[in-house]
């Protein structure tokens, strides 16, 4: 036999026993490491998690809706009873730092703006009431120059739907300002949102700050893969030196107002301040107008009228040449506290550590 077939039928030999051995391994890993199946079911909470929307923390966490998702949420969001001690501890020690103004809570008549004790007046620097116009530097008021900034309060609700098919129609992405318990109600909508790639923030509707933001934001964090929420909306725009101290110091978040006011959450009122005749005659005169600022205007997701409000001055925006930007990432600034987008990756964090940021922009240019 030559030495040239001799070497031959070596060769062969080795790659037989090569392919057994590759065999033999890939049966371990698939039926000893893996099991018999190693993908989940796709009612498995990892596939919620990752359907369209971006990576998660690592941890895994209840499928949205389900009975172990919505446990973990207290009936009460606004209660201060059962909150997490660290919050409490947060809070303390900002107040023992002298971070929290002692400013007293407004009360609010019915129909009128917020009202502070004698001797406390909203436009000062002291207390310097968002209501009252009074801008405290580093909260938001304007969008980049020639920008229309977009955000709705109020949701997830019933009409939501209809805004957010509007919204990816149009190749659009917002920032929503979600109230937990509407989360809870329509988890479906939140769902529809979040798959879409939308920006998802926090509102609150009760006085009681740090337990309704901080259980709203910890619903937002297991709902979206361990995303930290970054930014919050005062219900009226009522916000002071006090409330913006607890949000900022305590939960790391930044207060958004806004430099329109369509009014369009009375619409659906028994005795509505505006219609949709009188919404379409400002967006007019605003989108026409000046780009500098830029526009962020109060809208709400919170009935059908406010939802169509917005889309009948859609043509407005295109054809005067307005760019366009969620809220949330005006200036190109990350939409949550540890994670740029609703696609990008995240870092691992729990509501209240002040510390976290969202990875480098290097580590997500490497995984695009």
């Amino acid at each position: 036999m030559s030495s040239l077939l001799v070497s031959f039928l070596l060769l062969v030999a080795l790659a037989v026993q090569a392919v057994d051995v590759a065999t033999s391994y890939y049966r371990y890993v698939n039926t000893e490491l893996l099991g018999s199946t190693w993908h989940q079911p796709d009612s498995h909470p990892v596939y919620t998690l990752f359907r369209r929307a971006g990576g998660s923390d690592g941890d895994t966490y209840a499928s949205v809706g389900s009975p172990e998702w919505s446990k973990s949420f207290p009936t009460d969001p606004a209660s201060m009873q059962n909150m997490p001690q660290p919050w409490l501890d947060a809070l303390h020690k900002a107040v023992s730092a002298g971070k929290i103004p002692d400013i007293p809570v407004t009360t609010t008549p019915p129909g009128s703006n917020p009202t502070y004790p004698d001797g406390y007046d909203p436009m000062s620097p002291d207390v310097c009431s968002s209501t009252y116009q009074c801008r405290i530097p580093g909260d938001i008021w304007d969008g980049p120059d020639g920008y229309l900034s977009l955000s709705f309060d109020d949701g997830p609700l019933p009409p939501s739907p209809t805004l957010y098919k509007f919204l990816k129609e149009k190749g659009q992405h917002a920032t929503h300002f979600y109230i937990g318990t509407n989360i809870l109600q329509y988890p479906d909508c939140f769902k529809m949102a979040w798959e879409n790639q939308d920006d998802i923030a926090v509102h609150t509707q009760t006085e009681e700050v740090l337990a309704e933001l901080g259980w709203t934001m910890q619903l937002i964090h297991n709902s979206t893969g361990g995303r930290v929420p970054k930014y919050w909306r005062p219900p009226y725009g009522d916000s002071d030196m006090r409330v913006r101290a607890i949000a900022k110091e305590v939960l790391g978040l930044t207060t958004v107002i806004w430099n329109q006011d369509t009014n369009d959450w009375s619409l659906s009122d028994p005795v509505p301040i505006t219609s949709l005749d009188k919404i379409a005659t400002q967006m007019h005169t605003w989108l026409t107008g000046s780009k500098k600022p830029g526009l962020i205007i109060l809208e709400h997701e919170l009935s059908n009228q406010s939802v169509q409000a917005f889309m009948d001055a859609w043509d407005l925006v295109v054809s005067n040449g307005w760019k366009t930007t969620s809220v949330a990432q005006m200036g190109d600034a990350s939409a949550y506290q540890n994670s740029w987008n609703a696609s990008a990756p995240v870092t691992q964090a729990k509501v209240g550590d002040l510390s976290v940021h969202p990875p480098s922009t290097q580590a997500v240019a490497s995984t695009t």
